[in-house]
């Protein structure tokens, strides 16, 4: 995995048990799975914004605090990144559509 991804997953493990009062990451852990995913929804809208708007920079700007607050999720969850790329990889040389309709079988 990344070293970036591995650093943040740590540090995202550590906020697990900091002081809401003083962490970000700890203050949306404690206000629980729905505030998490109302973020990610924020920024994910902010994502799309910055793409239609065509800047670069800020487009990459808002990907990544999109990536963030999903890996806050993901840890909030007990889950990984490493999880994430795993299924990315398993995913590897199966077309779109065939892989679509695999998960609707389920």
């Amino acid at each position: 995995m990344n070293e970036i991804l591995q650093h943040l997953s740590l540090v995202l493990t550590q906020r697990k048990t900091a002081d809401p009062k003083q962490s970000y990451v700890a203050s949306l852990y404690a206000k629980g799975v729905d505030a998490i995913a109302k973020k990610i929804g924020e920024e994910a809208t902010e994502v799309v914004i910055a793409a239609k708007n065509g800047e670069p920079s800020q487009l990459i700007y808002e990907v990544a605090d999109l990536w963030f607050h999903t890996l806050v999720l993901l840890s909030h969850q007990g889950l990984t990144a490493e999880a994430v790329l795993n299924e990315l990889a398993r995913r590897e040389g199966i077309g779109g559509l065939p892989e679509k309709a695999q998960r609707n079988k389920k």
